[in-house]
């Protein structure tokens, strides 16, 4: 039965290839980009789409920075990348021998970021020294991340080019949140319940 089965396949496509024989195949069509219209001025395009996220967004410029971050600090100890090039005061220097369990008592982190999206308002993480291993990103309750306005690019094709594959990323859009099958927003189950996002004027 198997083998009149397998005759009978063959024989159909058999068919179709000699009906087919003398059909030109139809030219693909070209591709066309399609243009993606980022419209206003890109930062703040990016500060309003990182807010639709609930996330905090302040702008500022560098010599406030530290204070800003000082201020957006909750209570608790806070954890910091090896090149951050910023001052926290009192803040634990991660040297990557904190444990999960150490990071969950920890109430923040402070980083930098590679890239971030206007269109999107999506953060990118390459976890260079001023952003630290991915753990210290992810564990403690609040994270805040420190983006200078030449480093937001326009959509997500900028933001790839400017990345480097081969190292890890964390794309960030907002705190970390999901839904259960009732559609109930729940935050902090896989990540920070609170980003605070600081943009600060000017390059690095």
């Amino acid at each position: 039965m198997r083998m009149a089965m397998t005759d009978a396949r063959t024989e159909i496509l058999a068919r179709v290839r000699a009906a087919l024989a003398d059909v030109e195949p139809a030219p693909r069509p070209e591709s066309t980009p399609v243009p993606r219209e980022v419209t206003g001025d890109i930062v703040d395009l990016f500060a309003e789409r990182v807010a639709d996220y609930r996330a905090v967004v302040e702008r500022c410029a560098p010599d406030d920075l530290a204070d800003r971050i000082a201020a957006a600090l909750p209570a608790g100890q806070v954890v910091v990348p090896p090149g951050l090039s910023i001052q926290v005061a009192d803040a634990i220097l991660d040297d990557g021998t904190l444990t999960a369990a150490e990071l969950d008592r920890i109430a923040a982190v402070v980083t930098e970021a590679r890239v971030g999206i206007a269109e999107t308002g999506t953060i990118v993480l390459d976890h260079a020294p001023d952003q630290g291993r991915r753990a210290i990103s992810l564990v403690p309750d609040t994270h805040i991340c420190v983006v200078r306005e030449d480093q937001v690019v326009p959509d997500v094709p900028e933001a790839i080019a400017l990345l480097d594959p081969a190292r890890p990323q964390t794309w960030i859009s907002g705190p970390s949140a999901t839904s259960d099958i009732e559609l109930d927003r729940v935050e902090g189950v896989h990540g920070p319940r609170t980003l605070h996002v600081l943009v600060v004027s000017g390059g690095s």
